[in-house]
């Protein structure tokens, strides 16, 4: 029964609730940025370098083998370059989103953390002129 209150307490907490909740949005944005890379950004770029899709650059190791039958007995063996680049891109563009993010919040916080500024001390009063001449006098003799 401990155990139990232990983890309600530990799963309750705000950071875990914040953290569980970063990785659901942040999930969500990847798949976003997914396709905005391959489905809008590779494209143009593939039709740059000659019409060429990205997940269909490949380097063959080893080709299908098919019988007579029309059977497959063996699986291509490939090195899939294209899907590597495509998810660098991937990578780099939600790296740059969320260091954009970071950036405006923690601008964000410094503003809110900026000091005012402290006003000019007040005019001494009277009484506090005079004690000051009292006490200049005093010094002189």
């Amino acid at each position: 029964m401990k155990l139990i209150s232990e983890f309600k307490a530990f799963a309750m907490r705000g950071n875990v609730v914040d953290m569980a909740v970063g990785i659901i949005i942040g999930g969500a944005f990847g798949k976003i940025v997914s396709s905005v890379v391959a489905d809008v950004i590779m494209p143009p770029i593939g039709l740059l370098l000659g019409g060429v899709k990205f997940t269909d650059l490949k380097i063959v190791l080893k080709d299908q083998v098919v019988d007579a039958a029309g059977q497959v007995t063996s699986q291509a063996v490939a090195i899939n370059y294209g899907n590597f680049i495509q998810t660098t891109v991937d990578f780099l563009i939600i790296a740059f989103a969320i260091f954009m993010m970071i950036k405006a919040m923690n601008s964000l916080k410094k503003k809110e953390e900026a000091p005012a500024e402290e006003p000019a001390p007040p005019a001494p009063t009277k009484e506090e002129l005079l004690l000051t001449e009292i006490r200049d006098i005093l010094k002189n003799k």
